[in-house]
């Protein structure tokens, strides 16, 4: 049996991507690094999966939080790492964020380099790296002098050349996301947010009677991503020799622009489109104020930044090393309903409160 250590669980990913592991994987256990605050719902989700263990720790600890024992055990048996933790708050403090994201992340990489018998470092980065770059980013390319549009950004950004510094003693795979959404066949998600926020405002916009605005750079591109396909495209990634020591966009290489997305989740929620635009300027500005945040479906400032920022991210590499697993990421348009869907039946469950 070859051991794999994951972090990130039970997020919203490292769940599904546990799952994908040991279905397609019979000749492999996992370990999950699982925070102490977080053990009872990672206890719930793993119930009766007898290849999976939850150990305890922390990425942001040096040596992970793992006690001398657990710490051999592991340097000595495992074969892959799937390093998902991090926080993914667009508006966290950065030193939380550093904390986490970057720290965290050099923790992972010293297991990695005492890891007697490592194979594969698959990292999951994000696309948004890129931060206030313009036009057209290649997966190859990281520092090209660009600033940040928030810490999540910048942190994961340190994070990646990190992990790049080291990809000659550590063999990795660095996977870079867009936004994630449900999953394209049911919509199942964990939570509303990023594109939930404009089914959010249109949802209340409907209810309270008013009409629905439109509001997005029409010019600027909206890269979503199903879940399904980023944890398919992880597995793949991690175990074929080809993807060794390359950078993978996993985006929708034909994404919608922000006006026409917003256009397709009205028409799709509500049954008409917007009837008239407000500037993003004036949306964003106004977002500062809570008033005008309520009546936006909670939608944070943080989160309109993206509608309206004109980047578009190149994934000829990744769709050229996916292509023989049968993978290729769906266009928005095909997972549209059910993504929408599944957020009819549940966007007043207390469970999915935006943030």
């Amino acid at each position: 049996m070859a051991l794999a250590l994951l972090t990130g669980y039970p997020g919203f990913i490292g769940k599904r991507l546990v799952g994908k592991l040991l279905e397609e994987r019979p000749d492999l256990e996992i370990a999950a690094l699982v925070e102490p605050r977080m053990m009872a719902a990672a206890s719930e989700a793993a119930a009766g999966e007898e290849r999976l263990e939850l150990v305890p720790g922390d990425i942001a600890d040096r040596r992970l939080g793992l006690d001398d024992e657990t710490h051999e055990r592991l340097t000595s048996e495992v074969t892959h790492v799937f390093h998902l933790a991090a926080i993914y708050n667009l508006a966290v403090p950065l030193a939380v964020a550093t904390r986490v994201n970057v720290g965290g992340t050099g923790n992972v990489l010293d297991l990695c380099l005492a890891a007697e018998h490592l194979e594969r470092l698959a990292y999951v980065s994000t696309a948004y790296v890129a931060g206030t770059r313009t036009g057209v980013v290649y997966e190859h390319e990281l520092v090209m002098g660009q600033g940040f549009k928030n810490h999540y950004e910048s942190t994961k950004f340190q994070a990646e050349v990190w992990i790049r510094e080291m990809m000659d003693r550590v063999p990795t795979t660095i996977l870079r996301p867009a936004i994630v959404v449900g999953d394209s066949r049911t919509g199942e998600t964990q939570k509303f947010d990023g594109p939930y926020y404009i089914l959010r405002t249109i949802s209340r916009m409907e209810r309270s009677g008013r009409r629905v605005p439109q509001f997005g750079r029409s010019e600027a591109l909206f890269n979503v991503v199903p879940v399904d396909y980023i944890v398919a495209a992880i597995v793949a990634g991690a175990f074929d020799p080809a993807t060794a020591g390359q950078t993978l966009h996993l985006t929708d290489p034909e994404p919608m622009r922000s006006h026409d997305l917003f256009e397709a989740l009205s028409q799709e929620y509500a049954g008409r489109v917007p009837r008239f635009r407000i500037p993003s300027s004036l949306v964003e500005a106004s977002l500062r104020l809570e008033p005008v945040r309520a009546a936006f479906g909670g939608t944070p400032r943080e989160s309109v930044v993206y509608l309206n920022h004109p980047v578009a991210f190149d994934a000829r590499r990744a769709i050229e090393l996916m292509t023989p697993h049968g993978l290729r990421p769906p266009h928005f348009r095909d997972y549209l309903g059910p993504m929408v869907e599944f957020f009819r039946r549940h966007e007043d469950d207390p469970a999915f409160v935006p943030g």
